[in-house]
């Protein structure tokens, strides 16, 4: 059984403003845009998580529900981790490792470094910086996904959103 991750930075985001929170930044128009773009892209690709899991950080949150809209996927079905928000390489893969193994297809919204980290940890393959609302699509023949860890996954599809239609 082949497993699919579809790992999204989250959008370009607005500079810090005075005091502002970094989690609470909000996306650009260009951020918003992105996200639309890429939501339609996987649309036009055929392609539907099962589950969507974000950051809860503001940019973040705007991003999944901007490709959530795009996909048809309810809103109110997206699971915000706390933990995502500023996550390591190993807390990301400890909420990847304890889905459900009935889902085959996760989209992941979340944050640099640990997103680029990521995709290089489980791929081996050298995506460098991912930009703001680049996305990867990682593909695993695993049964679980207890069983994703480093190069288990080949890289299947990088894109940043300025190259797609």
């Amino acid at each position: 059984m082949v497993k699919q991750l579809l790992l999204v930075r989250h959008g370009e985001a607005k500079d810090s403003q005075g005091q502002q929170a970094d989690a609470s930044r909000d996306l650009t128009a260009r951020g918003y845009q992105d996200a639309v773009r890429v939501g339609n892209y996987l649309k036009e690709q055929g392609w539907q998580p099962d589950v969507i899991i974000s950051s809860p950080a503001v940019r973040a949150t705007a991003t999944a529900q901007m490709v959530a809209e795009q996909l048809h996927y309810p809103a109110q079905q997206i699971d915000f981790r706390p933990g995502l928000y500023e996550a390591s390489l190993r807390t990301f893969l400890a909420i990847i490792n304890e889905q459900d193994n009935q889902l085959s297809r996760i989209l992941a919204v979340g944050h640099n470094p640990t997103v680029s980290y990521l995709i290089e940890y489980l791929t081996g393959e050298e995506v460098g910086n991912v930009v703001p609302g680049g996305f990867a699509l990682v593909e695993f023949a695993v049964e679980s996904w207890s069983e994703v860890s480093q190069r288990t996954g080949s890289l299947a599809m990088y894109k940043p959103p300025t190259n797609i239609a």
